[in-house]
């Protein structure tokens, strides 16, 4: 006897109902979308670059500001191997001044033992092919500049602007599913391109940061000697950050204690005290133990956590903080916090990015394209729908054509909650998926009248449908799931991930409509008739 548990026909039923009520809105006009109560979705659908047009921005790696940190790590690394040696050599201007890293020895006679002691520091880095990175210049007076090779530069461009497509991914679509179009031109320029961002300021704001939080330990200097200049060895003076709780400029440390690479959470919280918005962070084990250290150490003096070389907060540290968490309070908003949060989660950029264009971008071929989209669309689904009444009569014809209705409702609800970008190739991923719905539908009508010719009952022939089509469906859609995941995962951001997305969503809406909604309303049907012989047979 035909029988489908409880748990499936409230699984129907409840599935549906949250279709219709988070794809309600996209057929809703943005006035209706606003009046609606607030516990109710408001969200639609989030149309592609292509159909809604969007933002662009051609961003360049800023060499100059790339050479001078990574010559500064050469002098770093110069100074240290001069320091290590045995003995050790003293020297003294340490520094980068325009192309070069330099380093003046304080005893002449120490030349030839240096050149020894700093060839490793070329050899150390060295390029694919061998050759080395760095080149080394020496004077009568002891000063050795170390500069590096135009091949190495490019090569580091074309790295900084590799590691910022994925920063900036991260940035501006952490989900992974507005279809942001990022992509590599040349070796030191990336364009951006936003679906739906229709002010590029905005990109720009989101990008432009470099985002590298650092810890450093303020140095206690009289205004008149920063304003002066006259700054101790090895510290800057740094300017407070807009907004922040900075009183005024600070001198710090040159070198920071820690940077935000140990950050493992951040994200904007309100304090509970104050009840102002705060940005709550985590460090990880090192990070923990080095910060616990540095805290219990300098106990009593202040310390500065600077983003982007500006001051958000200088506190005083009152006692060691060894939990590993903390929060940073700089006069933020919640949506300045908010951002903040997000660059940091997403990590620093490895270099500064100038925006040398930006423009909006109009939808390619726009409404003509969605109502092209929507006609096609309409045309197919009234030849499937002719198709299946003709073939398995009206009764079964329009069930299937109900559960179809439920599949397109279902993967319109799906995308609206992911935010999942809908494109010209989704809307045909869209129509694919729909009449590949009907497969199922056919594999278990076809299996009912073969069993109806055979001389079953119509309760068995019903049960047996779906019984033994149930695997055949099973195995179809996985091959569709396997090409959809390979799709997704290998292709780039654009056509072919936008076809593979409405298709993934398609192959899971497709199953549960095509055996259970359907299975459901037969089951309905037959107890509410008890008929003697199949309509389809």
């Amino acid at each position: 006897m035909l029988n489908v548990a409880r748990w499936r026909v409230i699984l129907v039923i409840v599935v549906t109902l949250l279709g219709i009520v988070f794809a309600l809105p996209n057929v809703l006009s943005e006035r209706v979308r606003e009046s609606l109560p607030g516990f109710l979705p408001h969200g639609v659908v989030n149309l592609g670059l292509d159909l809604r047009g969007g933002s662009q921005l051609l961003l360049e790696v800023d060499v100059a500001t790339l050479r001078r940190q990574q010559l500064d790590n050469y002098a770093d690394q110069m100074a240290t191997a001069l320091r290590d040696a045995e003995p050790a050599i003293r020297y003294t201007g340490r520094g980068v001044v325009d192309d070069a890293a330099r380093i003046r020895l304080v005893d002449v006679a120490d030349l030839e033992r240096a050149r020894q002691v700093l060839r490793p520091v070329a050899q150390s880095t060295t390029a694919q092919g061998g050759a080395d990175v760095l080149t080394f210049t020496e004077g009568a007076d002891g000063l050795i500049e170390a500069r590096m090779t135009p091949a190495h530069l490019r090569e580091l461009s074309r790295q900084a602007a590799q590691q910022s497509i994925e920063v900036i991914r991260r940035r501006i679509d952490p989900d992974g599913t507005a279809e942001v179009a990022i992509a590599r031109q040349g070796d030191d320029r990336i364009a951006v391109q936003a679906p739906g961002v229709t002010d590029p300021q905005q990109l720009r704001d989101r990008i432009g940061q470099t985002a590298l939080m650092t810890f450093h330990m303020v140095r206690e200097v009289s205004p008149e000697e920063a304003a002066s200049g006259r700054l101790p060895p090895g510290t800057m003076l740094v300017q407070p950050y807009p907004g922040g709780r900075g009183a005024g400029p600070e001198v710090v440390e040159r070198r920071p204690r820690f940077t935000g690479e140990r950050l493992v959470r951040a994200n904007a919280s309100t304090d509970g005290q104050t009840g102002e918005f705060v940005l709550s962070f985590a460090l990880d084990s090192q990070g923990s133990t080095l910060f616990c250290r540095i805290t219990r150490q300098y106990t009593g003096q202040r310390f500065a956590i600077l983003l982007d070389n500006q001051v958000l907060t200088a506190p005083n540290i009152n006692e060691p903080i060894c939990g590993g968490s903390g929060q940073i309070s700089g006069g933020f908003t919640a949506e300045t916090a908010n951002e903040l949060a997000v660059m940091l989660r997403a990590g620093a950029l490895p270099a500064p990015l100038s925006v040398i264009e930006q423009r909006s971008v109009t939808a390619e071929l726009g409404q003509a394209a969605i109502d092209a989209g929507f006609s096609s669309t309409y045309i197919a689904f009234g030849l499937v729908l002719l198709f299946m009444v003709l073939a398995y009569g009206l009764l079964f014809g329009g069930i299937s054509v109900v559960a179809l209705l439920v599949n397109g409702v279902l993967i319109m609800a799906v995308m609206t909650i992911t935010g999942a970008a809908l494109t010209l190739p989704g809307i045909a991923g869209l129509i694919l998926t729909l009449a590949v719905a009907l497969d199922a539908n056919v594999l278990i009508y076809e299996r009912m009248r073969e069993e109806a010719k055979a001389g079953r009952q119509p309760a068995l022939a019903i049960d047996a449908g779906f019984n033994r089509a149930v695997l055949t469906i099973f195995d179809a859609n996985i091959t569709h799931l396997g090409a959809a995941f390979i799709m997704l995962n290998l292709a780039p951001p654009g056509p072919v991930k936008g076809f593979a997305w409405t298709l993934l969503i398609g192959v899971f809406t497709s199953v549960f409509t095509a055996v259970l909604i359907t299975q459901v309303l037969v089951a309905w049907w037959f107890r509410a008739t008890r008929p003697k012989k199949l309509p389809i047979a």
